[in-house]
């Protein structure tokens, strides 16, 4: 069937579901159902088939195991040994207390593969501490926020295994790219830290035997991120085997060395990672379905013709991109945003002669802004809920992280090399 109103119905059906709102399965599997019902002779069955064979694909096995291994260190006690360190490595310097929390965040960010999990395990600790410690609130509830997500572009992240497996990027690829960006970003939250507290320091001289005791109790959490990290940048682990090594490791630690964990504890974490698996496998399924529909309709390399007719240059088009990104991570979570745009936007990029992997970045950064901005920020509802304040006090909370996110958006934007020097 060619006719446009078929377009023109689904136009109207999704923003219709979206503000009765409906779960994003279902907008999703409807649009997937209706697409192939109009333009493929009525073969909603091809739904089905999409599901089976992108069920099989191993990456989403990643995905469900980060997300286990970071409960399970949130939970356990390596996170609080690795603030443990950063704390006691920092108390001279001014600000270290606000400095120690952004470093925090960058380890257990390159532990954990979730924004969301680092916030709340860093936070946890260092929130009602740096209060105490005589950190205004709402600077503190900002620095959180903000530093946590870096989850998204340090290594491994969940949003990056979204992407590539919504637009057939090497996984493995993204996460050697994001290490430079997320470095960056947090050298820049690191900075504002320590000036915007200058006249706030912990100790007026490093305490030799807390560093040691520290270090000594989280020698094994340190390990963590150099396993991971190095592993993937290695060559010996893929992405997904990564996963792996990171929760047995999790595990092995938190349960027989530091004793930290249960067998009760850890089948209670199990059962929140299945609830949360099994609300997003069947989004992520849906959408696939409709990129697998997309991409036999030739709709991306359409979409870039139509792009590249409106838009004479590659200025231009990262202009229109950002905008509309920005605008997409206020209103929809990253999750469905990556499903929903990624498949459009990268075949775009490419016809432009951009880097598929810069591309990538500079949409996963605009993307974690959208965790800082109202109505949908996530670290922003999270935040509210867990440090006991109101939403409204998280959005002002947020506002000068989102201004230092930003230079440091442009500055991946102008600087691809920031992106791909890992690669060569």
């Amino acid at each position: 069937m060619s006719s446009i109103w078929p377009l023109v119905g689904l136009a109207v059906m999704v923003p219709m579901l979206l503000w009765l709102r409906q779960n994003m399965i279902v907008v999703l599997g409807l649009s997937s159902a209706w697409l192939y019902y109009f333009y493929s002779n009525g073969a909603i069955g091809y739904t089905a088939i999409d599901a089976w064979q992108i069920a099989r694909n191993e990456n989403f096995l990643a995905i469900p195991l980060y997300v286990l291994a970071g409960n399970v260190m949130a939970n356990g006690s390596i996170a609080s040994r690795l603030v443990r360190v950063m704390a006691a490595l920092t108390a001279p310097i001014p600000g270290g207390l606000a400095l120690a929390a952004v470093l925090s965040c960058s380890l257990f960010a390159a532990i954990s593969g979730s924004s969301t999990v680092t916030m709340l395990a860093v936070g946890g600790v260092l929130y009602p501490a740096m209060v105490k410690a005589g950190y205004d609130h709402r600077f503190s509830l900002g620095l959180l926020c903000a530093a946590g997500t870096l989850g998204i572009i340090i290594p491994p992240s969940i949003p990056m295994i979204l992407y590539g497996i919504m637009t057939g990027v090497s996984i493995t690829d993204l996460f050697k790219a994001g290490v430079l960006p997320g470095l960056f970003l947090a050298f820049l939250l690191g900075v504002y830290a320590v000036y915007k507290n200058r006249h706030l320091r912990q100790s007026a001289a490093w305490d030799r035997a807390e560093i040691l005791a520290s270090l000594w109790s989280g020698v094994f959490a340190m390990m963590v991120p150099v396993i991971i990290i190095g592993g993937i940048y290695s060559g010996y682990f893929t992405a997904t085997e990564s996963a792996v090594v990171a929760l047995f490791y999790a595990v092995l630690i938190d349960m027989l060395v530091h004793r930290q964990l249960t067998l009760a504890k850890l089948f209670q974490i199990s059962q929140d990672t299945i609830k949360m698996s099994g609300a997003l496998f069947p989004m992520l399924i849906m959408a696939v379905s409709i990129n697998v529909f997309l991409g036999e309709k030739h709709v991306p390399e359409m979409a870039a013709q139509w792009m590249a007719s409106q838009v004479s240059s590659k200025i231009g088009f990262l202009i229109a991109v950002n905008v509309l990104l920005l605008i997409a991570g206020c209103l929809i979570d990253i999750g469905s945003a990556i499903l929903i745009l990624a498949p459009l936007l990268a075949p775009m990029a490419s016809a432009m002669g951009m880097d598929p992997i810069h591309f990538a970045m500079i949409m996963l950064v605009n993307l974690e802004i959208g965790y800082l901005t109202p109505p949908m920020g996530l670290n922003l509802i999270v935040a509210s809920v867990a440090f006991k304040t109101s939403f409204a006090e998280c959005c002002k909370a947020v506002v000068p992280f989102i201004v230092l996110l930003g230079v440091g958006l442009l500055t991946v934007i102008l600087w691809p090399g920031l992106s791909t020097a890992l690669l060569k």
